[in-house]
């Protein structure tokens, strides 16, 4: 429904049929269109529990208009809080994607305004045109990379508990379960990141491959494909629906009301340390703007687990993409992810976001295919890796 601060009569002759966010992963906002027709969209912020901070970078929505037409939208409500201080979720260099079909997708260069506004301007080559932040990955795209893949012999697909509100945890097994080495992936910890689903996706496929047996023979991989499931499913930003950040309080044994996603994660991970199949290296796949590897600090073995991180950082330079580097050595968050997993269980860990507004690597905007190629040769960084004795 429109909601017009202008006379009936141009709320009669505007180009804007609909705006559509009852799809799956579409982000929940108000909406309005003002005197000079720009659509003015309100996103609405995640809160975290207990605190502040809050979050918004995710926008999905189809636009429902007059064939020909051309539109200017400005989305608001980036004011970020995180620790209390302001963020900027966006710049000048923050694209935004559209597409027909909700499958194939192009970059729009976006404008940024006073006030942390984003500016668009859309052109109407059809009824239709979905609109996103990033290059979508759903829920729907999962279940299909689970059915393609999952009658291989190489794969297992376990069940390890359900998110908030009930969606299951899914750990995907890809290789040798005997090989020597194991590497534990997650992905899709914040709802909006969607490029660690793309690597995954692509690291998947290219273990599957003909060519692929001397990866199997060297190391094995589990994948949380999607630990925030319900942040995907209703368009959120940060945290899981009862307000907790998956990558934070891993200091600590995680909360079975508030965290199941990380409860679940941590019940699975004791039992494979106690079947003695404890991952010898685990990352965690996000998005930011600044695309770096952030390195733990652990108390114990710091230049030990630290030297192991810039081999592999290396390997990443020759192997990927990759160029944007790493956090320095003095950088601590003991409630991350990395942090938790290097502390309590010894596991070495790290955070490795991707560039959400620009591979610097390639040249240009990401897309889905530019992540997946990320993934496909992190079958080389792994062998690599574990080719050199740790």
């Amino acid at each position: 429904m429109i909601l017009c601060t202008s006379p009936p009569a141009f709320c009669q002759d505007t180009k804007i049929q609909f705006i559509n966010t009852s799809f799956e992963n579409a982000s929940p906002f108000n909406w309005a269109i003002d005197s000079n027709g720009t659509v003015i969209v309100d996103l609405i912020y995640d809160h975290e529990r207990t605190s502040i901070n809050r979050a918004n970078q995710h926008w999905h929505f189809q636009v429902q208009a007059i064939p020909g037409s051309d539109l200017t939208f400005i989305l608001k409500n980036f004011d970020n809080i995180w620790n209390g201080i302001k963020s900027d979720p966006i710049s000048d260099r923050t694209p935004c994607y559209t597409s027909p079909d909700g499958k194939n997708w192009t970059a729009l260069k976006t404008e940024l305004l006073p006030d942390d506004r984003l500016l668009l301007k859309i052109h109407m080559e059809h009824e239709k045109l979905y609109v996103a932040s990033l290059d979508p990955y759903r829920i729907s795209d999962l279940k299909k990379l689970i059915t393609e893949v999952k009658n291989n012999p190489l794969v297992e697909i376990s069940t390890i508990g359900k998110t908030s509100e009930g969606r299951p945890l899914e750990i995907i097994r890809v290789g040798n379960p005997k090989a020597p080495f194991r590497v534990f992936l997650r992905a899709r910890a914040h709802g909006f990141e969607t490029g660690g689903n793309w690597v995954v996706q692509g690291l998947i496929r290219s273990l599957l491959e003909k060519d692929a047996t001397i990866y199997h023979k060297r190391f094995s991989v589990y994948i949380l494909p999607m630990a925030n499931k319900d942040a995907v499913a209703n368009g959120r930003t940060r945290f899981n629906s009862l307000g907790m950040d998956l990558n934070r309080k891993w200091d600590k044994p995680p909360d079975h009301q508030y965290n199941p996603e990380n409860y679940f994660l941590e019940k699975w991970l004791k039992q494979m340390i106690s079947k003695e199949k404890k991952p010898d290296l685990a990352i965690d796949l996000h998005n930011d703007r600044n695309g770096q590897l952030h390195v733990s600090h652990p108390d114990k073995n710091f230049e030990e687990y630290f030297s192991r991180v810039q081999r592999f950082e290396s390997l990443l330079y020759k192997h990927t993409w990759f160029t944007q580097g790493r956090t320095g050595g003095d950088f601590r968050n003991p409630g991350s992810f990395g942090e938790g997993l290097v502390e309590r269980f010894g596991i070495n860990a790290f955070i490795l976001e991707l560039n959400f507004e620009w591979i610097a690597g390639l040249n240009k905007v990401p897309f889905g295919k530019d992540w997946e190629l990320f993934g496909r040769k992190l079958r080389d960084v792994f062998l690599d890796y574990f080719n050199v004795k740790n």
